[in-house]
């Protein structure tokens, strides 16, 4: 199961369905404690569920790292992110401080959160967060330029006029880029963004595009 959605850096999985794994968190939601066993177990399946029982009032900054230093392959990082990193206060930190990591995982953390913040949080900060996108936009790895990507087309589906032709201004200069992944990233958002905009169809810009 784990090699065919490309989750292929996890140690240790059991080939247990995501949808099984929804049943087994949803009786033990905001149960902190049992989270941090099950993220100790090291087993991909254990981390997944852990991520959707812990308490986000309970997480903390040296939690998240401690967290993030462990991610080995996308659905993981994109689930701590979208479904608990992103509702913890001052997340938005992370995405600035993961941003400049070198490991292809941190880095793709840093922008699924920025993603993940985008689609459920306010305004405030996304200006900043386009001009972490423009600077990662040359990171030619597969998982982080897709992070980017989904990052960008989520800031560009946000309902403030302004942040969205922002995003649309920063995908044009993408998509005239010499860098070939900058150029890649530019170019899909253009094309999401024009999809959302003909039509009520806004799912092409928030979800990620591929793995």
């Amino acid at each position: 199961m784990s090699r065919r959605y490309g989750i292929v850096t996890a140690d240790e999985t059991l080939g247990v369905p995501m949808a099984r794994m929804q049943a087994l968190a949803k009786p033990h939601r905001r149960d902190h404690a049992l989270a941090e066993a099950l993220w100790a177990l090291g087993v991909y399946e254990a981390r997944m569920v852990a991520c959707l029982v812990d308490d986000p009032k309970a997480v903390t900054a040296e939690q998240m790292d401690r967290w993030r230093a462990d991610f080995d392959n996308w659905a993981v990082t994109d689930t701590a992110c979208f479904k608990l990193f992103d509702q913890v206060p001052g997340a938005f930190a992370k995405v600035e401080a993961w941003a400049g990591l070198k490991d292809e995982f941190g880095r793709r953390a840093a922008f699924a959160l920025l993603a993940s913040l985008a689609l459920h949080g306010g305004e405030g900060y996304f200006v900043r967060g386009l001009a972490l996108i423009e600077a990662a936009a040359t990171d030619p790895r597969n998982f982080v330029k897709k992070g980017v990507n989904w990052a960008l087309r989520a800031i560009g589906g946000k309902r403030d006029p302004a942040l969205r032709q922002a995003a649309r201004e920063t995908a044009e200069r993408l998509a005239a880029a010499s860098d070939k992944t900058a150029r890649w990233i530019g170019k899909d958002a253009l094309r999401a963004f024009a999809k959302a905009d003909a039509g009520p169809a806004r799912r092409d810009v928030t979800q990620p595009s591929g793995l």
